[in-house]
């Protein structure tokens, strides 16, 4: 898969890219995840909405191979069945190798950017494609520089993160997501951190994402970029599924009462502008 131009499969007949099923997640005496079950065709766009404490980023951390399940499993397409807690210990490096096929098939644009602070720009986004991945050094700096160019930065590239704005680094960290060329992109709160002027900026570049096809798990409070971009909306609450559904079937006619609380609380300001 091309990281600039994804091919979307037929949406009639698109396969399925990521199945979850029964993820648990227990930290201490904290049960943050319940049994998810979570089903991602290619090219479509899954926004995780829901109060904060409710597993959202854990369940993104899980499919990234930052975070290890206590039981479940996940498969990316083409890649091995994951699954966790099995009936015997395992090894250290088991573990281990279970979090890297799933970090060879994803990747993820955290909240606070997470950049390398004494690297420039095109170091940060080349670093994973040539001294993880392997990719030849000439081919992922061509690559880097149309991303970039891409997101309005190819002026930026010998820049440093603390000369750029909250916005501008966040594009950098999308940059660099897709510079791994994954299969899943995952957004935790990729605007939570941004000051409001700088919000619609992120969003634009992770809207053109989606309408060409890149297959996504998002987590925001940005409930109209849900309503706009996702094909499915899921609500979580207590570390489980609650409901899902179009974002038109889940912000119109919410069917459970603890979804309806929740979007009176956050829809209302919304509605009212």
């Amino acid at each position: 898969m091309s990281p600039i131009d994804p091919t979307p499969a037929d949406p009639n007949t698109r396969d399925a890219l990521l199945t979850v099923r029964g993820l648990h997640k227990r930290f201490g005496d904290n049960e943050v995840l319940r049994g998810i079950d979570l089903t991602l065709h290619r090219g479509e766009v899954v926004v995780l909405i829901g109060p904060s404490g409710s597993g959202k980023t854990t369940v993104l951390r899980a499919l990234n191979g930052l975070e290890t399940p206590d039981a479940g499993t996940i498969v990316v397409a083409g890649g091995p069945d994951i699954d966790f807690a099995p009936a015997q210990p395992e090894s250290r490096r088991a573990r281990a190798q279970k979090r890297l096929a799933l970090r060879d098939r994803s990747a993820m644009v955290f909240q606070h950017h997470n950049l390398f602070p004494h690297l420039s720009v095109l170091e940060n986004v080349i670093e994973g494609p040539w001294r993880v991945q392997g990719r030849p050094k000439a081919e992922v700096v061509a690559e880097a520089r149309t991303l970039l160019a891409r997101v309005g930065l190819e002026d930026k590239e010998n820049a440093r993160p603390h000369e750029l704005s909250g916005g501008q680094q966040q594009r950098v960290g999308i940059v660099r997501a897709l510079a791994l060329r994954p299969d899943l992109l995952l957004f935790d709160e990729p605007t939570s951190a941004l000051d409001p002027e700088l919000v619609g900026e992120v969003l634009l570049v992770i809207k053109e994402l989606a309408d060409e096809g890149w297959s996504m798990v998002v987590v925001t409070h940005e409930l109209s970029f849900a309503r706009e971009a996702a094909d499915r909306v899921l609500f979580m609450d207590a570390g489980a599924v609650v409901e899902e559904g179009p974002p038109a079937e889940i912000f119109a006619a919410p069917t459970h009462e603890r979804t309806k609380r929740f979007l009176t609380r956050i829809l209302r300001p919304l509605d009212g502008d």
